[in-house]
């Protein structure tokens, strides 16, 4: 299988391009600085050119899985008195919603090529039905691009491409932080299960790493 993992050099993204290599399927990843480094496509989400340069990079080349990982949590420690500034909205739109849409749109021809398939990791922090508070900036971004997959689901299933949305757990990352509850290594084998899964029968979806289907 012919797999391309978008922020692939840490956490999440690192321990799906491992589980994806060791199972023998042919992966191509992709860093902000990946430089000339062997079996890497530099790719920032945020710039169009950037994205438009990977799509150069890999017109003709059939793709059997997209999975759109590369993300941003900047309002992590954020107070609703004083915090959540305009530029940290700008850019985490940019990167968890944005990029997600331009890499899809950008890839769509390879996608097609082999009617394949698009998962996206995203959050339950982007449930409407869990709003403890707090996190608006990544909450609000994650609820974005839950409904961006949705109704990107609808508008590719003429092509045989189906569409699933993933919350990976609260792993043990960058953006986890140490108290997590599950490695990344773990949340990339369960993910693997779901990207498996998926078929236009369960495009659409929104589920945990485990199977457990999330409210929307």
């Amino acid at each position: 299988m012919e797999v391309l993992v978008t922020g692939a050099n840490r956490g999440i993204g690192a321990a799906l391009r491992a589980a994806f290599q060791a199972r023998g399927d042919t992966v191509w990843a992709t860093r902000r600085d990946a430089g000339d480094a062997a079996g890497w496509f530099h790719l920032d989400v945020a710039d169009p050119a950037s994205v438009a340069a990977l799509a150069a990079s890999l017109a003709g080349r059939p793709l059997d899985l997209l999975v759109c990982n590369a993300g941003v949590y900047l309002d992590r420690d954020d107070w609703l008195a004083e915090g959540y500034p305009a530029a940290a909205w700008a850019e985490t739109f940019a990167v968890n919603v944005t990029g997600v849409f331009l890499t899809i749109q950008a890839l769509l021809p390879n996608l097609r090529a082999a009617r394949g398939r698009i998962a996206i990791i995203g959050s339950r922090m982007g449930s409407d039905a869990r709003a403890p508070g707090g996190s608006y900036i990544y909450r609000a971004s994650k609820a974005a691009v839950l409904n961006l997959g949705r109704n990107l689901a609808a508008d590719l299933r003429p092509d045989g491409i189906a569409l699933g949305v993933y919350h990976p757990g609260w792993v043990t990352t960058e953006i986890g932080g140490p108290g997590a509850q599950i490695a990344p290594d773990a949340s990339a084998r369960d993910l693997l299960r779901r990207f498996d899964a998926l078929s236009l029968t369960t495009s659409g979806c929104f589920e945990s790493h485990d199977g457990t289907p999330i409210p929307f």
